[in-house]
């Protein structure tokens, strides 16, 4: 019987199995150092060259040049692309480390911007070579970007993107750019069809394109290179300039993508190593608190929203007959629990995990449409892929770990709901890099096909690999997502598969009523609910009532009011806050709990007493993520600083106020005027 004929998706697998076999053998022998350099860069690029190759064959390759049927064809083909994406980038650092030393920076003027360019061409050996803009001492200092990550690659625009700053290149929708370098901040340097040249944000990309013309474009590139190297030097000298006569400001986005395109991310050095699943990527959500400020921070969504004409507000209102905040209903409102993960798997070996948490937020299938919340994780060393949510303790539990939570959204989007992203952030042992990944992500749409909302009852979610823009990924390459040909066989792929389990559920009427005076948009734990409506009544005390007009815009002179924001991105001192309010509650009467004008009075004396004290604490460390120490150290500072408060209190019979800050037991941070002052114009969204 003749042997069976193989499909040329099964060749092409053969084939990446081989060049894989040559990548191992090569960096063994680089390691153990048998043979010579020259002889093993030369290996390494005819690895390269082969591995180009077979890629460029198999992205031409269809599912009708198949002869026989073949199941999972497109996730197989996306697995033998990744493959062959990972043996590249092990291929170019090795080629980074084998390859000659070029000239040294005294010998020419070559720019950054003129290493970029020559990055469009095939000489990958060379980039180490032309990567200096003649400041030594920062050259020094920065590690080249991996060659991998410099590919020109084809995307095409999922959204409009008009650019703001110097360097942004201006996108529409279903436009198709070429990628020319792909950096660690998420701002990737771009090519449209016109030529013009700048930084685009990748979550506005999506890979491919119905077009492969990348062969036919290179020589006319080339060319335009050549035209374009003035024009960069010149942009390049002018950003220089600016940074040095104005030390501490904001850069343009250029400014940084130039800086990024040098640095080696870690994520992309343990993808590399396979020290992490194939389906991790950085966190796009972390991404996004980090590098846009307070966009995305729930400090932001609790500050007032100005109407259109900026002459009044949008979602504040006073109700005149009680004098109390206006109840506002908005199109969605929505109350889950986190009830936990299983099957999530695990960072590989030479990392340390220092959290595992899911960030969330409101998301139609393009944009985050409010502040990213993050609950942390509980995890048990003896069932290390299941994650879980609101663990039972003593006391209150802390708002980081209240898997209980609410969203309110105002969006018309028919696509509404909620995004859930798996992360870890982790370090490296070897070299202390931190870093977030992204485990997967989840989505759970809050209306049906009918456009009903949908049922409280509990849900659960396949968690999905890749980013949030990227679709069919597995979280793992031997999970696969075929039809099994049994049923037991489908139950047990069922049982391995990721997913996150989230219940909807319904509130009382009191937990409502507090809902309803709360932001148009805003996510957050319940547990915290009733702090965030006495705030709300506050500010709309100082706004629609304490203003002499509606169109006057001074400081206005409230502590509460310019710091308590603060407390939504450090929740330890959120905490502190719950527990201090739930002893004064403790000591009040039915008709005082009644009483709102005695309400707020008790809730500014609690607040003062308490964390506006710790917050000027010269003792409290300052707020950072996922930092063991620090947060230990934090929460000793906390608890220790509000029983020495408690104790003073008791003993001078204070009833909570500003006695404490003229207290000679008691240190704090010298007064800065603007601890007091309330500023509308700058944090009114």
């Amino acid at each position: 019987m003749p042997p069976k004929r193989k499909g040329p998706l099964q060749l092409v697998q053969r084939e990446v199995d081989e060049i894989k076999k040559q990548v191992d053998s090569l960096a063994k022998d680089v390691q153990s150092q048998n043979g010579s350099t020259e002889e093993a860069f030369r290996r390494c690029q005819e690895v390269q060259m082969s591995a180009e190759k077979t890629l460029k064959a198999l992205k031409k390759l269809t599912k009708a040049d198949e002869m026989a049927p073949v199941g999972n064809y497109d996730q197989r083909k996306q697995e033998e692309e990744r493959r062959l994406q990972n043996i590249l980038e092990r291929v170019n650092l090795l080629s980074l480390e084998l390859s000659p030393p070029g000239p040294s920076a005294a010998a020419g003027d070559v720019s950054k911007e003129d290493s970029e360019d020559d990055d469009d061409d095939d000489d990958d050996d060379d980039e180490d070579t032309n990567d200096d803009d003649g400041d030594s001492d920062e050259d020094a200092k920065q590690a080249l970007k991996p060659p991998s990550q410099s590919g020109p690659r084809i995307y095409t625009v999922l959204s409009d993107f008009k650019g703001e700053q110097e360097g942004d290149l201006s996108v529409q929708r279903g436009e198709v750019l070429r990628i020319i370098r792909m950096t660690a901040d998420g701002w990737w340097l771009a090519q449209d069809s016109k030529g013009n040249r700048g930084v685009v944000p990748k979550t506005y990309l999506k890979a491919g394109s119905g077009v492969d013309d990348e062969d036919d474009d290179e020589d006319d590139e080339n060319e335009e290179e050549e035209s374009e190297e003035a024009e960069e030097e010149q942009d390049g000298e002018e950003l220089t300039d600016d940074r040095e006569k104005q030390s501490g400001t904001s850069h343009s986005n250029w400014s940084t993508v130039r800086k990024a395109l040098t640095e080696i991310d870690a994520t992309d050095v343990l993808s590399t190593m396979g020290a992490i699943p194939s389906g991790f990527r950085p966190s796009t959500l972390n991404k996004l608190l980090v590098e846009e400020g307070v966009t995305y921070r729930g400090s932001h969504y609790i500050q007032p929203e100005l109407s259109q004409s900026q002459l009044s507000f949008s979602d504040l209102f006073l109700d005149p007959d009680t004098g109390r905040v206006r109840a506002r209903q908005v199109r969605t409102c929505v109350c889950f629990t986190l009830w936990g993960c299983r099957m999530i798997p695990t960072p590989g070996v030479g990392v340390q995990v220092l959290s595992r948490h899911i960030r969330l937020c409101a998301f139609d299938g393009t944009q985050v449409l409010s502040n990213i919340h993050t609950v942390r994780a509980t995890y048990n060393s003896k069932s290390p892929k299941t994650w879980s949510f609101s663990p039972r303790m003593a006391g209150i539990l802390p708002a980081l770990l209240d898997g209980d939570c609410f969203l309110r959204c105002n969006s018309a989007s028919p696509d509404l709901g909620i995004l859930f992203e798996l992360g870890v952030t982790f370090i490296r042992n070897s070299t202390g890099e931190r870093g977030d990944l992204s485990c997967g992500w989840a989505f759970l749409k809050l209306t049906d096909d009918t456009g009903n909302p949908l049922a409280t009852r509990t849900y659960e979610l396949p968690v999905n690999g890749g980013t949030p823009y990227e679709k069919d990924v597995a979280v793992e390459a031997s999970v696969t997502r075929g039809s099994p040909a049994g049923v037991f066989q489908h139950i047990l792929q069922a049982r391995r598969q990721p997913k996150l389990i989230v219940k909807l559920k319904s509130t009382n009427s009191r937990t409502r009523t507090q809902l309803s005076l709360l932001p148009d948009t805003l996510l957050h734990c319940l547990s915290c609910v009733h702090l965030l409506a006495l705030h709300r009544q506050l500010l709309a005390d100082a706004l629609l009532m304490d203003r002499p007009t509606m169109q006057n815009a001074e400081l206005i002179c409230s502590p509460v009011l310019s710091t308590f924001p603060v407390l939504l991105d450090q929740q330890d001192l959120l905490d502190a806050l719950r527990s201090a309010w739930l002893d004064a509650e403790t000591s009040m009467s039915r008709a005082q709990k009644r009483d709102l004008s005695y309400l707020k009075q008790e809730f500014v004396k609690v607040y003062m007493s308490s964390v506006y004290f710790l917050l000027h604490s010269p003792s409290l460390p300052r707020h950072r993520w996922a930092d063991p120490p620090s947060e230990e150290q934090r929460a000793r500072v906390i608890y220790a600083t509000l029983d020495a408060l408690k104790q003073t209190q008791r003993t001078t019979d204070q009833s909570g106020g500003l006695e404490v800050f003229v207290s000679p037991v008691h240190q704090h941070l010298a007064f800065d005027i603007s601890e007091l002052t309330f500023d509308l114009l700058h944090v009114a969204r």
